[in-house]
Order: C-alpha cells, then structure tokens, then sequence
C-alpha cells in the first residue's frame, strides 16, 4: 500500500468496521444485574441507596422517609486498550491480517462493562456496600418495629466457588455500573508527525473508557461458598424472600437470577432446569430463577 492520507484513513475506516462488528456482536450481561448510570463527574453519590420505598396507611401526618440516609460514592477509573500495527505490515499489503484482532478488540469494550461488574459480585465477600458492611454479610442493621438495630444476613459463608441468587426484576438492581465516557471510539495515531511513527514506525489504535462499578441492595443478593445444592438453594431464597426492611416493612423480593461461573453451571442447572431430583421426587424448585453463566466469575 503506497502510504499517503488517503490510503491511511481508508485503512482505520476497514478497523473501525471490524471493531464495530465485533461491539455490536459480543454478548454481554451486566445490564441484568446492574442499573446503569450516566456519570456526569469524577464521582457520583448515591445518597438514596438504602431505600425501598413501601406504601402505609395514612393516619395522622404523613411520614418523611429521607434520601439521604447513607452516603455511598463511586469514584470513576480510567481505563484504556491499545494496538500497534508496524507500518511495514501496510506497506506491504499485509494490513488484512489484523482485522480479527481488531474485531476481537470491539468485543473487548463491549464486555468490558461484565469484567468490571462481576468482578465486583465476586468481591462482595470482602468489599463494603453503603451500610458500611461487606456486601455479602451477617450484620447488615436493620431497625425493627421498635427502631432498634438488629442484624440480617444475605450470605451463609462457606468456603467453596461462590454463587449468587438476585431479584434483578427493580429499576433498583443489586449493582451498579456507573458510565462515564463509553469505550465505543476508535481513535488513532497514524500520522508521519506522531512520536510513534517517527521513532518506532508503528501506527497505534486505541480505546479510552471512564467508568466504574459499584454496590447496589444488599438486599436483593445472597451470596453463597456453600455447595450449590437444593437445600442450600432453598435456605437462599426462604432468606430473601422474608427479609423486611426498617420499621418491619416488608421488602416483597422475590429473587429471579441465579449466577454462577462455568464450574458449577450443572449444579445450576440441575435445581432450576430438572423436573425429578436425583431420588426420583419432584424437584419443586424448577423454573423459580434463570441461571447466568458468566466466564467473568471464577
């Protein structure tokens, strides 16, 4: 290829076409446990997190419930991705080969969102949430109907692969993945006058994104390293099913998504897609949630 402006920009246009295909072609599901929000700033706080509001019979004045009961920030990172292409490739018409590598780089930013994401679900054992607790723990404070602080539990421990049943049916989900500037524009230095041309005769591509993710309601997540099995399964559910916010208001969850890594996707499948158990009885948990694989969980 004779290099010159022209052949130039034809050549990134044929890389953002591969890259396009590859982002609009990845699978992604983050957006099932997660409530995206556009970030306008460095940060976003979450001031309402905490609440689910529940309707109660008026008598007397009504009740202020405030927004701004905890203060839960997440800070956007910087994040980037970026490929060399040696000039001698172009020159010589080799530029062909590098268009699945760049394919591969759209899927990349279109998955993006699910590394950070379920890289956080699986942290959730030792990070905290907005009540300053681990998001997965035994002493979230809960008011009773007394508003005195008890303690409620979303996990059992255990010291197993860890595994994760949600009520992801909310506008409130049990994440957040928080989009500051999205990872969808290919940019470029391909110009005889860019530092990497003259010193190293490569052109570069790349991806910058801003963003994070961070914790949602505890409330609508148990997380489990016990083995995935019908009892535990069951302990599960009865537990979000009956947990009650402050004041004993009942919360109504109803967990519908099961997420798992590829390890103990048969388990997975076997409570919630068989209809007999092993010993031949009815297995009464099919059909009560989805199960998710996700790669994105070890």
């Amino acid at each position: 290829m004779l290099i010159n402006s022209t052949n130039l920009n034809s050549l990134f246009n044929g890389f953002s076409t591969a890259f396009n295909e590859g982002f609009k072609g990845a699978k992604s599901s983050y957006r099932d446990v997660a409530m995206v929000i556009p970030s306008v700033g460095s940060d976003e706080t979450y001031g309402w997190l905490g609440q689910l509001p529940r309707f109660r019979e008026w008598i007397g004045d009504r009740v202020i419930h405030s927004l701004a009961a905890h203060t839960y920030t997440i800070a956007n990172k910087k994040f980037e991705q970026t490929i060399s292409v040696d000039r001698d490739k172009v020159e010589d018409d080799k530029y062909g080969l590098f268009a699945p590598l760049f394919t591969e780089l759209g899927r990349s930013a279109a998955s993006f969102p699910d590394e950070l994401v379920f890289d956080l679900l699986a942290s959730g054992f030792s990070e905290t949430c907005y009540d300053g607790q681990y998001f997965f723990d035994t002493d979230h404070p809960v008011l009773d109907e007394d508003g005195q602080e008890f303690s409620v539990a979303n996990t059992d421990g255990g010291t197993g692969t860890p595994w994760f049943l949600l009520d992801t049916s909310r506008a409130i989900k049990p994440l957040v993945f928080q989009e500051r500037v999205r990872a969808d524009k290919l940019q470029k230095l391909d110009q005889d006058s860019d530092e990497n041309v003259f010193m190293k005769d490569e052109y570069l591509y790349g991806l910058r994104a801003r963003a994070n993710a961070g914790f949602g309601l505890w409330q609508l997540a148990w997380g489990s390293k016990q083995p995935l099995n019908t009892a535990n399964y069951e302990k599960a559910r009865v537990a979000l099913t009956g947990l009650k916010g402050d004041f004993n208001a009942r919360l109504g969850i109803m967990p519908d998504l099961l997420v798992v890594p590829p390890s103990i996707e048969g388990p997975a499948r076997k409570i919630l897609k068989s209809e007999r158990l092993a010993n031949g009885e009815t297995n009464q948990w099919a059909g009560t949630a989805e199960v998710r694989v996700t790669p994105w969980l070890v």
